[in-house]
């Protein structure tokens, strides 16, 4: 895994593959959504969000941009740990924000709103299709904001009343809603 734009540029980050709970964003979905995002997003005045965030490779590509306030959700502690060891490494414990909590049970606790929220969650997720209405419905977005949520072509979210537009990857599509 690479970061593809900023500061840290080309940096590679091998997560420990033994028992790892994620499916990391290939590199040419994560480079087509960050083309798009580069048009839309001042990424020096955001506060983002990454749900079910793995490897942390969502927050360091808004980091090495220039954000500098980046919050990191998950509950597997392999991940947690492997996003704080590579926080230190690259030396942005200030600029990000770790939490080990579950998603759902983060949202409905979550008193912060955000500019920007990604969700990468599992693909088999059973509750996968009920992430947007929790995002609006606990209000975290601010008005103007974008969430976006990586998901398979087994799901639609077309209807969506906050849908805005989707992007095709392959198999891995972003939905696109706003507030």
């Amino acid at each position: 895994m690479r970061i593809i734009g900023g500061t840290f540029k080309g940096r590679k980050f091998i997560p420990p593959a033994k028992n790892w709970p994620t499916r990391p964003t290939t590199d040419f979905a994560k480079e087509g959504l960050f083309n798009i995002l580069q048009n839309r997003i001042d990424f020096q005045e955001v506060a983002m969000l990454d749900l079910f965030g793995g490897t942390g490779s969502h927050c360091y590509e808004f980091i090495s941009r220039g954000c500098t306030n980046a919050t990191y959700v998950d509950k597997f502690p392999g991940c947690v740990q492997f996003v704080t060891k590579t926080a230190g490494e690259l030396h942005i414990e200030h600029q990000l924000h770790i939490i080990k909590s579950d998603v759902f049970a983060f949202i409905k606790s979550c008193t912060q709103k955000f500019d920007y929220i990604f969700a990468g969650p599992p693909y088999p997720l059973p509750n996968l299709d009920e992430i947007p209405d929790y995002i609006f419905r606990y209000e975290i977005l601010k008005a103007g904001g974008l969430f976006v949520l990586e998901h398979n072509p087994s799901h639609d979210f077309t209807s969506h009343p906050n849908f805005s537009e989707s992007r095709n990857y392959g198999t891995t599509l972003f939905s696109f809603f706003k507030k």
